[in-house]
Formats: structure tokens, C-alpha cells, sequence
């Protein structure tokens, strides 16, 4: 059995839209969740759990006798971002929206396991993973906290996400890191704060604050290898002063990307430093706040060929790529790859799409085939029918 391809996009486009509509955020995709359920079970497939890992979905399909199984990994959850588009299928949930295109990641994963369950032609298990709770870092985790890999085993995962200025049916991964941890930190400064008019009478804290911003700038100019990669932002600087009372206290917000643990640990221990010493000079306290939220991804070489290969099945020559460096984005599709190797790709939104985040943005539905062909192509390669290469 061949499945009919433009009736397959015309119901990617209604569910992506639907998704785009009714957006959840991280561990309330509780619509979001039973809609994917309830396509899986339409589909036919042989297994459909819900609630793993909060609001996590797994599917499991199996067709011959071979008793090797893949992952393919989706997340769902959404923005607290409200939205700027007018199309008709814009936000119904205010304050929330699809601005990282995860609607369009979870119905290109659907669509694979509609042409999967279809057509069959492979031999072994493939796991559908609809992850939550993607954007802030803890869905993998919290799917893995409840037994992921004991209860739906699975010896390699492959992922992907939308890129804006990438043309639509453009693919680009490489093997080795591709993304970055991330770390957050927050550093409190406290002194004693007073009227702007007599500065003298306190130890207010903007100064320090001030600063501790540039000073913290020169731990990767200056502090890590050339060699390294490594950022250093800061997001936000918070006060309790007023327009004319000095503050007592501030709170410098931001994060750190790395590849490497090591370089990790070394922009943690020159933050302290850094902080203790502007601190210090300015004479008030400092207390440094790290902790790590993502972990950096790392693709599997044999497989990021076999990423590359199931790419040319379907795609020009031309429009596949190996990615020129590393981003300094981050993704918790990593925290699988702690347990099993895999293999994290990029497909283009087009060469106009707003930006991830972006309150313009907007999946572009023209990818989503591309997605599912992916999907249900790495498949084929990795679970070969009987008879097939």
C-alpha cells in the first residue's frame, strides 16, 4: 500500500493548525495530548499511553519479527508569548502561543506514524515520543523519570526542529555537538540602600550591579581558551530602588552556553570569583546562584550518516548539508542521549519565516511533509523490511 501524500499534507495542515490554535505550555498540554492520542489510536497503532511523564504521549507500532526498536521524539508544549499574527488560525489561549514551531514538530510526527502504520514496510518497533515541557528543559527528563526506557525500550532516537532562514526542503545536521548546554544563574548583591541625594550614607548596589554586568562580560573574552566555545548573557538586572531612593538590593539574571562540562565548570567558578571581587570593591555582598538546565547535544556519527542517507531519499543532493558549526541554542532532545545514541537534524521554515520566539512567527506548512518523510524514511532504513538492504 502507497499512502496518498497530498490527501496525508491536507490533514498535517488541519492538525498543525488546530495545534497552532490551542496552545499549551510546558506540562498543561492536556488537549494537546488527546489529540495526539486519539490520531495514534485512529491510525491503528499497537499501543498508546498517555500521561508519561506528566502530559507525555508513546505510541508504539511493531510490524515483522525483528525485536530492535527506535524512537522518534516530538515535543508539544508552547510559549508564554502572546501572538502577533493574524491568520485564522492564530492563538485562542492568550498569553500563549506556537512561536517555536512545535505544532508543526508534533503533526510532521504524526504523519510518520500514519504513513508508517499504512504502508508497514518495516521490521521491528518504532516509538512515537510526544514529548511536554521542551522549552524550559525538564519534558525528557520528567519522561525518563517515569521509566521511558523500561517501559518503551528503544536502542536509538532521532529528533528534529524547524529552522527560519533555512528554504523549506533544505536539511542540514552533523555529527558531534550541535547544541549547547545551557546554564542559568541569578547573582544578589545586598547592601544598604538610601536617598539619592546622600549615597555616601549607604553601600546602595546599582554601581556594583553595573559593574559586575561588564565584568562578567570578560570571562569568555578572557578567562576561557580561545579554542572553547562559550556565552555569557546577562538578561535581566532587577532593583528595589525608585527614582529617588538608591537600592539595597539587586538581582542580575541571565545564562551560559558551553559544549563541554569542563568549560561549564569553568564559567561557574570565574562567575564566583568575578562576582565575590566586584562585590567586594564596591562593599556589599554577593551569593551566586548556577544551575544547569540542558545538557549539550551530542549527534552519534554512524548515525548522523544514516540521518544523512534517509535525507537523500527524499530530498536534492544539492538541498542537504552538513552544518557549518555548532548553535549555541539548546535542546533537551539531549537528555535521551544520555541513555541511547542518536540523531538531532534541522529542516528549513523558509528563507522569510520570523524568528524562533518571535511573536511573528509562524510554522511554515510547506515543511511538514519533509518531516514526516524524514521520520518514516529514517525508519525504513533502520528497520528494514524482510527482504530489503
Amino acid at each position: 500500500m502507497t499512502i496518498d501524500t497530498t490527501a496525508l499534507q491536507r490533514e498535517m495542515i488541519a492538525w498543525r493548525r488546530d495545534l497552532h490554535a490551542h496552545p499549551e505550555f510546558g506540562f498543561e498540554e492536556k488537549r494537546t495530548s488527546a489529540f495526539v492520542a486519539a490520531r495514534l489510536r485512529e491510525f491503528g497503532l499497537d499501543d498508546v499511553v498517555e500521561g508519561v511523564g506528566g502530559t507525555g504521549v508513546v505510541g508504539t507500532l511493531k510490524r515483522g519479527t525483528s525485536n530492535r526498536a527506535i524512537g522518534l521524539r516530538a515535543d508539544m508544549d508552547a510559549l508564554r508569548i502572546t501572538e502577533q499574527g493574524e491568520h485564522a488560525y492564530r492563538s485562542q489561549n492568550p498569553g500563549t502561543m506556537h512561536a517555536c514551531g512545535h505544532d508543526g514538530h508534533t503533526a510532521m510526527l504524526l504523519g510518520a506514524a500514519r504513513m508508517l502504520a499504512e504502508d508497514g514496510d518495516f521490521d521491528g518497533t518504532v516509538r512515537f515520543i510526544f514529548q511536554p515541557a521542551e522549552e524550559w528543559g525538564k519534558g525528557a527528563l520528567a519522561m525518563l523519570d517515569d521509566e521511558l526506557m523500561d517501559r518503551f525500550p528503544f536502542e536509538e532516537i532521532y529528533g528534529l526542529h524547524n529552522m527560519p532562514s533555512l528554504p523549506v526542503g533544505h536539511f542540514e545536521t552533523r555529527a558531534g555537538p550541535i547544541m549547547s548546554a545551557e546554564d542559568n544563574f541569578e547573582i544578589v548583591l545586598k547592601g544598604v540602600g538610601g536617598h539619592a541625594a546622600r549615597p555616601h550614607w549607604g553601600n546602595e548596589v546599582l554601581v556594583a550591579a553595573c559593574a559586575l554586568v561588564t565584568n562578567l562580560q570578560t570571562i569568555v573574552s578572557r578567562r576561557l581558551s580561545p579554542a572553547d566555545i562559550g556565552v555569557v548573557s546577562v538578561t535581566e538586572l532587577i532593583t528595589d530602588g525608585t527614582r529617588n531612593a538608591l537600592p539595597g538590593l539587586a538581582r542580575i539574571l541571565g545564562d551560559a552556553r558551553s559544549f563541554r562540562p569542563e568549560v561549564s565548570a569553568s564559567i561557574e567558578k570565574q562567575m564566583r570569583v568575578i562576582a565575590e571581587g566586584t562585590a567586594l570593591a564596591h562593599n556589599v555582598t554577593a551569593e551566586v546562584s548556577y544551575t544547569r538546565e540542558f545538557v549539550p547535544l551530542v549527534n552519534d556519527a554512524a548515525l548522523t550518516e544514516e540521518a544523512f542517507a534517509a535525507a537523500r531519499s527524499f530530498l536534492e543532493p544539492e538541498n542537504i548539508a552538513v552544518a557549518a558549526e555548532p548553535m549555541t541554542g539548546s535542546e533537551d532532545f539531549a537528555r535521551f542521549l544520555d541513555h541511547v545514541p542518536g540523531c538531532f537534524v534541522f529542516l528549513g521554515n523558509g528563507r522569510h519565516s520570523a524568528p524562533l520566539h518571535n511573536p511573528a512567527y509562524d510554522f511554515n506548512d510547506e515543511g511538514l511533509l519533509h518531516g514526516a518523510n524524514f521520520h518514516a524514511s529514517i525508519v525504513r532504513r533502520r528497520l528494514p523490511a524482510m527482504g530489503q538492504p
